[in-house]
């Protein structure tokens, strides 16, 4: 299982993707890419901000075409048991100096959960997790 944080699902939304993002999630198994509902909040929580228009509409649509098709039955839910790690992460960060945001954290605790990769373009914001972490922009194998 490989769960896109949100700067790679994000990126997969733009007009013109990074070609690097783009080449590797398009190699990898479809059946083993998920997202967050962590990730959902953050997209639709940027597109709440944004004035009302066209872009507005446009992105909105493009999330929940996303989230409804593209990754049908593949958006994993912060439950329980990602809760117990992401109080785990978040004050193992405290306590190293390096706290985290809330929203990486609860991707990091469901990763954690599943026994998943995480796969982003911010590598750092997953440092001292205990998450196997990759950034799409790096040559990578396919993970099968």
């Amino acid at each position: 299982m490989i769960i896109l944080d949100t700067t790679v699902a994000s990126e997969l939304m733009r007009t013109e993707p990074d070609a690097a993002v783009l080449g590797w999630v398009d190699s990898q198994p479809t059946d083993r890419l998920f997202i967050t509902a962590t990730t959902v909040a953050q997209l639709f929580y940027g597109v709440t901000r944004l004035a009302d228009g066209r872009r507005k509409r446009e992105l909105a649509g493009i999330i929940e075409a996303v989230v409804e098709e593209d990754f049908v039955d593949r958006v994993v839910a912060f439950d329980d048991v990602a809760a117990c790690h992401y109080a785990d992460i978040a004050a193992g960060r405290e306590r190293a100096g390096r706290p985290i945001s809330m929203a990486d954290a609860q991707i990091a605790a469901i990763c954690r959960s599943h026994a998943a990769i995480v796969a982003t373009r911010d590598v750092g914001d997953f440092a001292g997790t205990g998450v196997a972490v990759l950034d799409p922009r790096e040559p990578q194998p396919s993970v099968k």
